[in-house]
């Protein structure tokens, strides 16, 4: 991979030779071109392994080639012939890895030992594994409450791990379960479990294939969710009307060339989006009331629909007749032609998809966002018919599983119920603490153990500098890992390392390989088993982690833990029992493809509190910008997966060799007074004073006026931590407002 720092604007369709090009580097650089090749040929399979890549599901569990580029870097950095020894840290203290970059640590490799932080020499060193969970169950049992712990878990947990340490955590006493869903998709959930009685997306990949229109929100495939640009492109081929709107001009909504069609691969591409529209960060929720107002000024109401299915929709209509032109425009960013254009082509099909990302969750006004793309969808009735409904793409893999496996603070007493009688304890009942609440909890030292399965919580969260000094006011901090992050240099007084198996592993337990499952963003639960033999003999399981660690801390407990762990179909078994639509799981589990999770929507079954979908009027922001204060978002480059980087290059958007970059439009540019290349410091304005971080290059790009782009996690110390959506609570990375200062001469 090339080192050159340079902005090169890139011409080519998203995919091709070039993604080709990079999955191959991929290989290259980890050492395994040959094992990773094969390793690919079991990605999503019927016996081989579910990509951690992304949450997109499989279309066809047959094909050898279900795997995209960002799939191909995820397996390459887990099966990486590199490894992170004892050796190695007794060569580099704790203070010396943290003056690194994320880029360093990642490309470490595997973690290969249990590992304890020694303060003496500010390094980690070995421990057993039996030290290692008796030192946490000493911990967590001398707290004074169980709620002075938190348990964190990343998306990429199994099934049979997320339940088991949901288990754990509420046998031993509290709800503290905060999640990656807390950062992403929590307002997803929040927003359709009210309207439409399930947080779940209804649509399935079958119903790409009869959709006349699929409008695409605050989302970008090409670098997130390459897979999903396959359906995109078959969808376009047949004439279907894709709809984009997004702040930034992302390749992969625009053109794509498929790498396994050869006229492609020969020159040719796929117009993917029919309709592109670029609204002002934190527009769409004017956007939304737009389309939402043409279709009742139309007519073009299904009142049939409506009046069987729905509930509010006079008070909501009336709401949105009384919201003026003028100000749908300004708020959204886009001219009246524009918003009427698209809601012309929405009243132009009769099954219609609407997808969105995290750059409509992660906003102030995510909810009510979610909820007007929600009522866009009733009021033509699309939900419940073929190739039409609400689409939530997740980006872990396994994100949506743990959340239906009971990963949650705030359970509901019919979970608690079933888990109570299913193991003969009694459950928790009081909520505990998100994401957002942990880190406060952390900071005040109401928490004193945190806990975390996967992930990169130190790098992953708001605030940065906030968070970090929270963890290490923590007496304990333990991570379960596959590779060296940043979580891990920013620990408590006392803090392990517990390095556990990645999902292209073979899994040994006593009764003999073993296999998990996961949900994909489209309610698909499927089997996933690796191939590959452990990057080391001292790693665990997550499932075995946990049951250890259970029958560590909690001698009483009537749970036969190491006897579940020795066959996952005793774990699978006793999720049936407590689960909803898991009934009869081990066998449905292992035919093709898995099973779909029922959404009861699909039959126009809406379990809300009054029986009924709902319309829920949402009035607009009445925002009054500064001159000089803009909206700034997150994003990922090309080259990484969620806080983990693997290069320094963001190919579609033609940056090489920079992470420290600002994309701003011209306008703002000359407006401001500023140049393109110029370096600028970038400072949050908020109500308790600014938050800054230094030196980053202006690129100028194709975004609206007064927005800006920078990479995450460069840019998440500059997150409040009370910035955040309203009611779902999840960081509103997507919507800072900020100001750009010059830097001095020196």
């Amino acid at each position: 991979m090339s080192d050159k720092k340079s902005i090169e604007l890139y011409v080519k369709p998203a995919g091709g030779w070039d993604a080709l090009r990079s999955s191959w580097q991929a290989l290259r650089d980890q050492q395994v071109v040959m094992k990773g090749a094969s390793t690919l040929l079991r990605a999503n399979q019927p016996s081989g392994f579910d990509c951690p890549g992304c949450a997109w599901p499989d279309r066809n569990v047959h094909s050898t080639f279900e795997f995209c580029e960002n799939g191909v870097k995820a397996v390459a950095n887990e099966a990486t012939s590199r490894r992170v020894t004892p050796e190695f840290f007794a060569q580099h203290t704790v203070a010396s890895l943290n003056e690194q970059d994320d880029r360093f640590l990642e490309a470490q490799g595997r973690l290969t030992e249990p590992m304890a932080y020694d303060a003496a020499s500010d390094t980690y060193r070995p421990i057993a594994w039996s030290e290692a969970f008796a030192t946490i169950a000493r911990a967590l049992n001398s707290l004074a409450s169980p709620n002075e712990a938190i348990f964190y878990t990343s998306g990429r947990t199994s099934n049979e791990a997320a339940f088991l340490y949901q288990l754990f955590v509420r046998e031993y006493g509290t709800n503290n379960l905060p999640d990656c869903s807390n950062m992403c998709h929590e307002a997803s959930g929040v927003a359709l479990t009210e309207q439409l009685g399930s947080g779940k997306g209804s649509v399935t990949l079958e119903d790409f294939e009869h959709a006349q229109a699929i409008f695409i929100f605050g989302q970008n495939p090409g670098t997130n969710h390459p897979r999903m640009l396959g359906e995109l492109r078959s969808a376009a081929k047949r004439g279907c009307r894709i709809v984009a709107f997004n702040p930034l001009r992302e390749r992969g909504l625009e053109r794509f060339a498929d790498p396994k069609a050869p006229a492609e691969m020969l020159g040719g591409s796929t117009r993917i989006a029919s309709e592109y529209y670029q609204p002002r960060i934190g527009g769409d929720l004017a956007v939304a009331t737009a389309l939402c107002k043409v279709v009742i000024e139309s007519g073009a109401v299904d009142h049939t629909f409506v009046a069987r299915h729905t509930h509010g929709y006079d008070d909501f209509a009336d709401s949105v007749r009384a919201t003026p032109w003028e100000a749908l425009e300004c708020e959204s960013g886009l001219s009246r032609a524009d918003l009427e254009q698209a809601g012309r082509t929405y009243l132009d099909s009769t099954a219609t998809i609407v997808c969105w990302g995290m750059g409509i969750t992660q906003h102030a006004r995510s909810v009510a966002t979610i909820q007007m793309l929600g009522n866009l969808l009733l009021l033509r009735g699309n939900i419940g018919k073929a190739g039409a409904g609400p689409c939530p793409v997740r980006g872990h893999s396994n994100v949506q599983g743990d959340r239906t496996m009971g990963i949650y603070e705030q359970p509901s007493a019919a979970f608690l119920d079933r888990l109570g009688a299913a193991f003969d304890f009694q459950p928790p009942r009081e909520h505990g603490y998100d994401t957002v609440a942990a880190i406060e909890a952390m900071f005040d030292r109401r928490a004193k153990v945190f806990f975390a399965m996967g992930g990169n919580f130190a790098a992953a969260t708001p605030d940065t500098a906030h968070t970090h000094e929270a963890l290490r006011r923590c007496e304990l901090t333990v991570h379960v890992s596959t590779k060296l992050n940043r979580s891990h240099l920013v620990h408590g007084r006392d803090a392990l390392i517990l390095p556990c198996l990645g999902r292209t592993e073979i899994d040994v337990q006593a009764s003999g390989p073993q296999a998990v499952t996961v949900e994909d963003s489209m309610s698909m639960v499927h089997l996933s088993s690796g191939m590959n033999p452990p990057a080391s003999e001292h790693l665990m399981s997550e499932p075995a982690i946990i049951a250890h660690l259970a029958a560590a801390t909690l001698p009483r407990s009537r749970t036969p833990w190491l006897s579940l762990i020795e066959d996952y179909d005793r774990i699978r078994e006793r999720i049936a029992q407590v689960v909803d639509g898991f009934a009869d799981f081990n066998a449905r589990v292992r035919t093709d493809g898995g099973f779909h999770l029922h959404h009861p929507g699909r039959e126009r079954v809406f379990p809300t509190r009054r029986g009924k979908a709902g319309f829920y009027a949402h009035a607009l922001d009445d925002r009054k910008p500064q001159a000089d204060v803009l909206q700034l978002m997150t994003v990922r480059s090309h080259d990484q997966y969620n806080t983990t980087v693997y290069g320094m290059d963001d190919r579609y958007r033609g940056v090489h060799g920079l992470r420290r970059v600002v994309f701003i439009s011209r306008a703002d540019l000359e407006r401001l007074q500023l140049r393109d290349g110029e370096h600028v410091d970038i400072a949050s304005v908020w109500h308790d004073g600014e938050r800054v971080v230094r030196d980053f290059r202006l690129v100028e790009y194709d975004i609206p006026p007064g927005c800006l782009a920078a990479y995450f996690p460069e840019t998440n110390p500059l997150v409040p931590l009370d910035h955040h959506a309203e009611r779902a609570r999840t960081p509103a990375s997507k919507s800072i407002p900020v100001r750009l200062l010059r830097r001095s001469a020196a």
